[in-house]
């Protein structure tokens, strides 16, 4: 099992298609593991945060996460997020698939840009060798909080919705993720208006 580790940067290009890596005071780096005895369908992946970084509806303390699929259904996605032993769930996220033209080699977590002293914010997360990630969706007053703070377009749902980020459930017939799942997914612009959610996952990998 190999772990790689690189420094993650702060501003995205979206031309060439990385992060440029900038140097910064308090630098976050991050490793991998993909699940070795995981079913390929759920994407399990260990991810290691050298420091706090914010996902839909809270921030996540630096530490070892097991992110994997509950399910993926259509063009909706749920992600769960669970400590390394996977015996305590922190978030329930809902996600849009975000097409790369060239499959990662490796796992990929893309972040939003922050404001000096603030978590950065996960923007999506792609698995090894499959040219579709997932891009997180907001709650819809955070996502256009980040959206004016980092000058990017951010999906976003309903705020209701939020309270099944903190779910127990782990089962995808659950009602609150059922409800999550059917949602609206909108767009906020960094002016704070709307756009399409097709022009945030179409644009060039980053």
């Amino acid at each position: 099992m190999v772990t790689t580790k690189f420094t993650l940067a702060q501003k995205r290009n979206r031309l060439l298609g990385r992060a440029l890596a900038i140097a910064c005071a308090a630098a976050l780096w991050v490793a991998f593991v993909p699940g070795a005895a995981a079913d390929e369908h759920d994407k399990l992946t260990y991810i290691t945060f050298s420091a706090p970084v914010e996902i839909p509806g809270k921030v996540l303390p630096p530490g070892t996460y097991a992110f994997k699929l509950l399910d993926s259904t259509g063009n909706r996605n749920i992600v769960q997020i669970f400590d390394k032993d996977q015996k305590k769930l922190y978030a329930t996220i809902l996600g849009i698939p975000n097409y790369r033209p060239e499959p990662p080699d490796k796992t990929i977590v893309r972040f939003e840009e922050r404001a000096s002293g603030s978590p950065e914010a996960v923007e999506a997360w792609f698995y090894p060798g499959d040219p579709y990630g997932v891009e997180f969706v907001y709650p819809h007053q955070r996502a256009m909080e980040l959206a004016k703070r980092t000058g990017h377009n951010v999906l976003s749902m309903r705020d209701d919705q939020a309270k099944t980020i903190s779910t127990t459930a782990t089962s995808a017939s659950d009602p609150g993720i059922k409800a999550m799942q059917n949602t609206d997914v909108t767009g906020v612009s960094p002016s704070g208006g709307p756009v399409d959610i097709t022009i945030i996952v179409a644009s060039p990998a980053r």
